[in-house]
This record gives structure tokens, C-alpha cells and sequence, in this order.
């Protein structure tokens, strides 16, 4: 398979280009500063240069020609304020999913945040943060042309990865390192079956590939 990630220098993302590139895929990454291109190749990853905050449909369209799945894990990052989180978190997300749908790419997987929702209540940074990644993903699952799957892990760590998950509709609150959440997006990417899915990932007792199965009904 040919993967298009977006914000491919991210933490998550740094994983999941690891694992992909060494199960045989040809992964892309989109970044926004070249210096971050030494890193992905590291990681086996293809860098492609692409702001995703100022670009239009048709460039990022172009990137994710000839893909067969794209993931959208960019984020403004915590250090960000309100402004990069609409575009960001939710503009970016919105462009990619229409550039995926342009493109032809029709598996499309979404990292999106526990607790996510266009009408989360507050005016803290965090609680827009919520709202975007809320609205992005009503706009991701309204899209007809578009096989997604969003995925919202708990709380993210840097702990090593266990390989075992709890992977539902809701599974309440908890953390969950980003070694699983990569390893979940990689068996997701993998496992249309999933499509129309917006699924909670914590750490648990089921190994990976298993939870992944279940949701997908195998």
C-alpha cells in the first residue's frame, strides 16, 4: 500500500511511518519544514513538503495522488493557541479530508482526542481544541466520499507499548502510550471493515491486531 500521513514529523506519526515502512508499505509524510525530512527518512518515510494551513485542495490533492489510504494526524501541537487550533486541528483536517476525496483516496484515518465535540462547552485553549477536533470530525463523517475511521485515544504517553488496548465505541478515560496508538492506525489503515467507525482507544488487556478484528466484526 501506498500511505499518505499528514503531519508526518508528529509523535505519532514518526511511529506509525516505522511500522508501516517495515511491513513493506510506501509511506509519504507530509511536513511543513524541510528540516524535519531527515527524520522521516529515518523512519523510512518519504518526506513531502506541504503547509497545510496555507495550501489548497488541488496541492494537497497532488501529494496524495496514487494513494491508497491517507491519515490525518496533524495537530497544532499543546504550546499552540486558539487560532492554530481552527487552523489546525480543524481547518487542516477539513482541506485533507476534500484533497483525500479529490484524489480518489477513499480510506481515510482520523487521529482525533477523547472527548472531541462540536459543542464542547468553555473558552479555554483546551476546550477549543475540542470544539475543533469535534467539528472536524462531523465533517469527516458527513463526507460521502470518504471510507474513515476516527480514532480517539485516551490520554497520550511516552510509556513503551504493551500491544494490548481497549478499543471500542466508549471506553471511558485512561491513558495510552503512543507506541499502541501507532500500531492501532497501522492495523487500521489495514482493515476497511472499520470504515464508519469513530472508536476510543485506551491501554487494556486485548493484544492489537484482536481489538482491531472485534470492531471490524471478524
Amino acid at each position: 500500500m501506498r500511505i499518505v500521513i499528514a503531519g508526518g514529523h508528529g509523535q505519532i506519526a514518526l511511529r506509525l511511518e516505522r511500522l508501516l515502512a517495515a511491513r513493506g508499505d510506501e509511506v509519504a509524510g507530509i511536513i511543513r519544514r524541510p528540516e524535519q525530512g531527515d527524520d522521516l527518512r529515518t523512519a523510512g518515510a518519504e518526506p513531502v513538503l506541504c503547509d497545510l494551513e496555507s495550501a489548497s485542495v488541488e496541492e494537497v490533492a497532488a501529494h496524495l495522488q496514487g494513494a491508497d489510504a491517507a491519515v490525518f494526524a496533524a495537530g497544532a501541537g499543546p504550546g499552540s493557541g486558539a487560532a492554530r487550533k481552527e487552523t489546525v486541528d480543524r481547518g487542516a483536517a477539513v482541506l485533507f479530508a476534500d484533497a483525500a476525496a479529490r484524489a480518489g483516496v477513499r480510506r481515510h484515518v482520523v487521529v482525533s482526542s477523547m472527548g472531541a465535540d462540536p459543542e464542547h462547552p468553555g473558552d479555554d485553549v483546551f476546550d477549543t481544541y475540542q470544539r475543533a477536533k469535534g467539528e472536524a470530525d462531523a465533517y469527516v463523517r458527513a463526507h460521502v466520499g470518504l471510507d474513515w475511521t476516527i480514532l480517539r485515544p485516551g490520554m497520550l504517553t511516552n510509556d513503551a507499548g504493551t500491544g494490548l488496548v481497549r478499543l471500542e465505541a466508549a471506553t471511558g478515560r485512561g491513558p495510552i502510550p503512543r507506541d499502541d496508538v501507532a500500531a492501532v492506525l497501522a492495523e487500521l489503515v489495514d482493515t476497511p471493515a472499520t470504515a464508519g467507525l469513530t472508536l476510543e482507544l485506551i491501554s487494556g488487556s486485548t493484544p492489537v491486531s484482536v481489538a482491531v478484528k472485534s470492531v471490524a466484526g471478524n
